[in-house]
Formats: structure tokens, C-alpha cells, sequence
């Protein structure tokens, strides 16, 4: 495990008990935490027996895959060169960290180059699949897609209430929490969304046959009415406390594939917005065809929140990528590439029941 952060530590709960896998190392570039247990950094019952290490060469020699959860949305050069001294090394790697190899067919050609050579000098392996949940904007909806004679769109949607979710810098400076409705946040800022969400929307146009010739953004804000305590700190009256963004992809002068986030600091902004069924959140996949099909996920774990739910499922994507792409000839992969739920042999695949 690369990073001991949000999905760093999520990662290291699930990659503990996590079926066909064995924790063998977890990588920090933070001397504070180096030497402690991993457990320290993540939600399990007792000690791993594994340590915090700040020595990358020794942590990569004991291990045969990599999940790199180390934040790339503003280091990606870091990111891009830490994996790509991974595949070089052998190492499989999975990992959230760089927006643009979501669809590698439309991800800078340097980037597709550096890795393609350095997986194969290594004979490993990359995916990449986001924390949003990935999954979600990939695919669940191509998949859902094959349930559908005729689609007219597809609709990946979020809806979350960001008070639940102990993440100060991505909700307040990435995404604005907080805010002068003056300043757009970094989140939010022109072509930022394409950057993250673009290469999702092509995947999915790819996935069912379509070519997306053209990726706008809509982008709607709106202030706190009262000020919000939360566990990050008090948000105040007339500042930024919801927003609705739509990352939209056309073909043939048609909306095809839209990426949607409905975002609050508090649940009663932005009431006429759409709201999740059922607690502080949900993803949806909803396809405007024959029939109209909605599919509703929640993620839920014990003592955390519903953004740590969502965080589980994302980490779990990967890591059970992680055997399948062992298999496969070195290169860069996709999540359409890679089976939702990998197989695994029977007797492995028998541990995911608990008791």
C-alpha cells in the first residue's frame, strides 16, 4: 500500500481481509508516521504486524502488486513518476491517482507511453478507476446499458451531503465549501471537471459503441442560508454550501453520456435539487432508453460514514483487479477491461464469506 491518507487507509482495512491478498507493506513519505503498525492508520481490530515505511526500494522488493493511494489530483508528475517506478520494479499497480488514464485511448500520449514502456520493461501491469466511485461511471453503466433495447442517455449521478465526509481540504478548498460565492473553487474552474470526469464519458461512449465528439460543463452554485456545524468546523451563512455540476458528452449534436455531482455542505441547501432516497447519500446509473432504468448504490460500513462506504467500494474495485490483471500480458488496462468481479479460484473466492 502506497499512502496512508483517506483511500490509503481505507485501502488497508479492506486489503487486511481482502480475499487472495496479504498485506506485505505500506509506504508513507511522512516521517511522523513512519514505524507505527498500519492499523494505526485504518480501522481494524488489532495490529497487521506490518510497519510504515519510508523506504520505498525495501517495501517494493517484498511485494508482487501495488496499490498506489497516494493523492495525484495535485502532485500528478509525482504520482505519474512514483507508478511509474512501480511497473518498472514488476509491481502491478492499481490506483485512483491520475484522472487522465481513466480512458488511456484519450489520455496524454507521453503519459500512455511512459507507462506502456515501463510495464512492459517490468512485465506488469495498471489500472486506473476512480474513488467516486469508479466503478459507478464506468462499468455499472455499461452494464446497466445491456439491460436497454434503445438508450437515448445515460446518467451517472452523485448526490452527497459533504458534512459527513472529514476530508477538510478537498471540501473546502478543492470543492469550495465554505467559500466566497466570488471565488470559483479549483474543483470547479473551467475544464478542471473535463479533466476528471472527460475520460469516463468516453469510456462509457467506447463501451457501447459511441464516439463522444464533444465535452461541456455546466455549473450551478449556491449559498449556506444559516451558518453549519460540522465535524470539519463551522460553514457560514452566504457562502458557498451547494453545488450541481454536470460534465456533459455529445454525440451528433445529442447529449449521450452526462456525469452529474449534487453536492451540499448541509442537506436543506439547494432543496429543489435533486435528493438521495435514503440517508446522506447515493450514486445512481440512470439510463433514458427502453425501459428507463435506474439503479441506486449505497455504501454503508461499520462505524463509518456512507463517503467511507463509497471509499470501500472504490478500494475494493482495485484490489480485486489485482489478480486478474496478474494474468494478464504488461500494459495499461481499463475498467472495461477488467471483469467487475474478477474470478478468482473457488476455494480463495469462499474467504469473502463472513462468519
Amino acid at each position: 500500500m502506497w499512502g496512508t491518507g483517506n483511500m490509503g487507509a481505507t485501502a488497508i482495512r479492506s486489503a487486511t481481509a481482502f480475499p487472495g491478498l496479504r498485506l506485505t507493506g505500506v509506504i508513507t513519505s511522512s516521517p511522523d508516521k513512519a514505524d507505527r503498525d498500519a492499523a494505526d492508520f485504518a480501522k481494524v481490530d488489532g495490529p497487521t504486524g506490518v510497519a510504515v515505511s519510508l523506504d520505498v526500494d525495501a517495501v517494493l522488493a517484498g511485494c508482487d502488486a501495488v496499490a498506489y493511494m497516494a493523492s495525484g489530483d495535485i502532485r500528478p508528475d509525482e504520482a505519474l513518476n512514483d507508478i511509474e517506478r512501480c511497473l518498472r520494479a514488476g509491481k502491478h499497480v492499481v490506483t485512483p491517482s491520475l484522472y487522465s488514464l481513466y480512458d488511456p485511448a484519450s489520455a496524454p500520449q507521453e503519459w500512455v507511453d511512459r507507462l506502456t514502456a515501463a510495464a512492459e520493461e517490468g512485465g506488469a501491469t495498471l489500472l486506473v478507476s476512480g474513488v467516486d466511485p469508479g466503478w459507478a461511471n464506468d462499468a455499472l453503466a455499461v452494464l446497466a446499458a445491456g439491460l436497454c433495447t434503445r438508450i437515448h442517455a445515460i446518467r451517472c449521478q452523485e448526490i452527497f451531503d459533504y458534512s459527513t465526509y472529514d476530508q477538510p481540504y478537498a471540501v473546502r478548498v478543492s470543492c469550495g465549501f465554505g467559500g466566497a460565492m466570488a471565488e470559483v473553487p479549483m474543483m470547479l474552474l473551467p475544464s478542471i471537471p473535463t479533466m476528471v470526469w472527460g475520460g469516463n464519458i468516453r469510456l462509457i461512449g467506447r463501451g457501447l459503441g459511441l464516439e463522444i465528439d464533444e465535452i461541456t460543463e455546466e455549473v450551478e452554485r449556491r449559498p449556506l442560508d444559516a451558518d453549519v456545524d460540522t465535524v470539519m468546523g463551522r460553514f457560514e451563512k452566504g457562502t458557498q454550501g451547494a453545488f450541481f455540476l454536470k460534465v456533459i458528452g455529445w454525440a451528433g449534436g445529442k447529449q449521450r453520456v452526462i456525469v452529474e455531482h449534487v453536492t451540499r455542505i448541509d442537506p436543506a441547501c439547494a432543496p429543489d435539487w435533486p435528493q438521495p432516497d435514503e440517508g446522506v447519500g447515493d450514486h445512481r446509473v440512470i439510463i433514458d432508453g427502453d425501459p428507463q432504468l435506474t439503479i441506486v448504490t449505497r455504501g454503508d460500513v461499520p462505524g463509518g460514514t456512507r463517503a467511507d462506504g463509497g471509499n470501500t467500494t472504490a478500494a475494493n474495485r482495485l484490489l480485486g483487479a489485482i489478480e486478474w490483471l496478474s494474468t494478464q500480458k504488461p500494459g495499461i488496462y481499463d475498467g472495461l477491461d477488467v471483469p467487475l468481479h474478477a474470478p478468482l479460484p473457488s476455494e480463495v473466492e469462499a474467504t469473502r464469506w463472513a462468519d
